[in-house]
């Protein structure tokens, strides 16, 4: 395939580097020795280690990101999806979105090829994730070369996490150095000429006596894909460093550099209210005109420090720079007779400087006959972005053509492309500030009955400079965000819990650009969820759960029927559904992972002359279901089935284009060499079925791929 990508400097420096990364990379989800001895060590209650030397695990007890402590996901009163770094390894998962696939009520929008966009509980976000509790929003395609796991926390989440999180935040959980010994590596090729290489190596520092260790996590992956003129070329590498400062204080810091080139592919138009008919690998535009590059650099200092008698501080510092730029050559809309394809073009570049700080009080005490953990917390930051955006005019310099025709039986154009700012493109200069306060208590009423009361206030301002005219705008906006929760345990292994919970999305947006003269003294957008549900710990380790959900949007902004000279807030849209979760080992041999959900969500206000009262949100299937299930036959040979099904859904929210219901099955085969050595196949799309994946717009839809195959050699060292 041709190559649209240029190769990265920093690597083409040092390939030196690049060969020792590829020799020495490891399994994301290999296990350390410390895991793999503690494994062994079941064998003396009778167990039988089965499949590897270790025993994947596809399910997690606690989290400390739903509450900022840690407590059991059964104590939680909030529906909390958590993909383990061993589900994604034996899935041989490569980018953040590949773990949305299987939690139930997450799906994935297009991101015009450029960004991750998921979608939950019928909205879509570009900037509510989150690196181990704090906020990582610009927009990029993330990896999960460095991830213990990932965490889906749906509903709004404003209490703990901030503005933002109207359907749910996204939480990478990152491996860090704990003194023990980290040596596995794996090496990845197959399909779409895949070459991908990931590194974890970690050890003890000194005579352990202040646990200290060092940590390094690293990937490099050159790969291709079904797509006519797609490359994509990524590094990144992660040192961690932890010790222990006295008995009751740890640091750990850590430092990441992540690089990711790709071409934006923002797939086929529609015709007739479906996504085009044609070969799944046809590119529509110009693929070599069409690169993205995102480069971020990433610093993190975690102190705590235990005073004892039930007190604990915790403070994480994080300091993240962002260098962002993609431009895209993509489809616009077929002519009404089917002949041509209109092509568009738009280049865009963003970067951000984020600094962050937590500061966490736990305090577990008793009062009033009733156990307490409170937590008592302030959140600072800064955030300073630059934003600019140039049209693409095609032909000869100084041309004013913005779009091109070409044939849909040849949907590509060589036409010379100038990138040159319009006169409505964006040019903006913004400084956002946040200053936070908050205080939560999880109470334990009685044996049976727990309930968490928390609120949060937010002093969120935003600065924003339009560098073309000179114009000034400001938001200033205080927030108020409460949750409440009850959890009543009729046995000591099931919660039957009902949670409120409001999050509010301020008029910047969450790429902080959004401010204009007509919305900037607005109201945020309000977003209320009501939940109820119920959590099963069947075994201690198999869990189930289910939530039932109603999210209403309010404070949207439309323009006044009586005066088009005013905008007015009014209730926007609805969204109501069932979700159900299940993930653990059924036996020693079988392990899975799945969920449902059903869901439905509509327009309650006409907005405009496409998004009309009464029309189902967009990328909302009414139905969505997935399911892996992963068996070990015996030490040697291990076996891995998976299956996928979307629901139609609309591409966007006038409903004029449909994407049919798709539903795919995929594959693994596990091999032990020896002790040190597994041999992995995972097929994607077994059936080598046919569908859409995803979208962006009606006219950028994505195909799902073609079978594919990717073999891995996964060992310690």
């Amino acid at each position: 395939m041709h190559s649209a990508l240029p190769t990265p400097r920093v690597l083409a420096q040092s390939p030196l580097t690049i060969a020792l990364l590829v020799a020495l990379s490891t399994p994301a989800f290999a296990a350390d020795d410390g895991e793999a001895a503690k494994d062994q060590a079941k064998n003396l209650d009778g167990v039988t280690v089965v499949g590897q030397r270790y025993l994947p695990d596809y399910s997690a007890r606690k989290t400390r990101s739903a509450t900022k402590t840690d407590t059991p996901l059964l104590d939680v009163p909030q529906a909390v999806t958590v993909v383990t770094d061993k589900l994604i390894a034996d899935q041989a998962m490569t980018g953040l979105t590949d773990t949305l696939r299987y939690m139930p009520g997450v799906g994935v929008a297009q991101g015009e090829g450029n960004r991750d966009t998921p979608v939950m509980r019928g909205n879509s976000t570009t900037g509510d994730f989150f690196v181990d509790g704090v906020r990582d929003d610009v927009q990029y395609i993330r990896d999960t070369y460095n991830v213990e796991r990932v965490e889906a926390l749906k509903g709004p989440n404003a209490m703990i996490f901030g503005r933002g999180g109207t359907g749910g935040v996204i939480n990478r959980v990152t491996r860090q150095a704990d003194g023990a010994s980290h040596r596995s590596g794996s090496v990845q090729f197959g399909s779409d000429s895949r070459k991908r290489g990931t590194l974890d190596f970690g050890t003890g520092i000194g005579d352990g006596g202040n646990n200290a260790g060092f940590r390094v996590n690293a990937l490099y992956e050159d790969s291709e894909s079904f797509r006519d003129g797609f490359e994509l070329k990524r590094y990144g590498i992660n040192p961690t460093f932890g010790t222990d400062l006295g008995a009751n204080t740890r640091l750990n810091l850590s430092y990441e550099r992540f690089h990711d080139e790709r071409v934006a592919d923002r797939g086929v138009p529609s015709l007739n209210g479906r996504p085009l008919d044609v070969d799944p690998s046809t590119f529509f535009g110009n693929a070599a005109q069409s690169p993205v590059e995102a480069t971020v650099d990433a610093f993190d200092a975690v102190l705590e420090h235990d005073f004892g008698n039930g007190l604990q501080l915790r403070n994480h510092l994080r300091w993240a720079d962002y260098d962002k730029f993609y431009q895209n050559v993509f489809p616009g809309a077929v002519n009404a007779t089917a002949q041509t394809v209109s092509i568009a073009a738009y280049n865009n570049v963003t970067t951000r400087k984020n600094l962050f700080n937590q500061t966490d009080l736990v305090w577990k005490t008793t009062a009033g006959g009733m156990q307490h953990t409170v937590l008592a917390g302030a959140e600072f930051g800064r955030q300073e972005t630059d934003n600019l955006r140039m049209t693409g005019y095609f032909g000869a310099p100084g041309s004013t053509t913005t779009s091109v025709n070409v044939p849909l039986a040849n949907p590509t154009t060589t036409t010379p492309v100038e990138f040159r700012p319009s006169a409505t493109d964006a040019s903006n200069h913004g400084v956002a500030k946040v200053a936070a306060v908050y205080l939560q208590d999880q109470i334990e009423l009685s044996p049976r009955w727990q309930a968490i009361l928390g609120l949060r206030y937010d002093d969120f301002r935003v600065d924003l400079h339009n560098n073309r005219n000179g114009t000034d705008f400001r938001s200033d906006d205080g927030l108020l965000s409460p949750r409440a929760g009850l959890v009543f345990k009729p046995i000591d292994d099931v919660s039957l819990y009902a949670s409120y919970s409001k999050a509010y999305q301020p008029r910047a947006g969450d790429q902080l650009a959004s401010l204009s003269a007509s919305n900037a003294a607005l109201d945020p957008e309000t977003f209320r969820n009501r939940e109820i549900g119920a959590k099963w710990d069947i075994r201690p380790e198999l869990q189930a759960s289910i939530a039932v959900y109603q999210l209403d949007r309010g404070n949207v902004a439309v323009t006044d029927p009586a005066d088009a000279t005013r905008m007015i807030l009014v209730d926007g849209q609805t969204a109501k559904g069932v979700e159900l979760g299940v993930a653990g080992r059924i036996t020693e041999a079988w392990q899975l992972m799945g969920g449902y959900a059903y869901q439905t969500g509509e327009i309650t206000t006409t907005q405009s002359s496409s998004t009309v009262a009464g029309n189902r949100l967009a990328q909302l299937p009414k139905h969505s279901a997935s399911l892996w299930n992963r068996y070990d036959f015996n030490q040697t040979v291990g076996v891995g089935l998976g299956i996928i099904h979307r629901g139609a859904i609309f591409a966007n929210v006038d409903n004029a284009v449909t994407l049919p219901a798709f539903t795919r099955f995929d594959a693994a085969v596990y091999w032990t060499l020896n002790p040190a050595m597994q041999l992995q196949v995972n097929i994607e799309n077994l059936g080598d079925k046919r569908y859409f994946a995803s979208a962006h717009s009606n006219n950028n839809i994505s195909p799902g791929a073609p079978r594919s195959a990717w073999v891995s050699l996964n060992y310690r060292f």
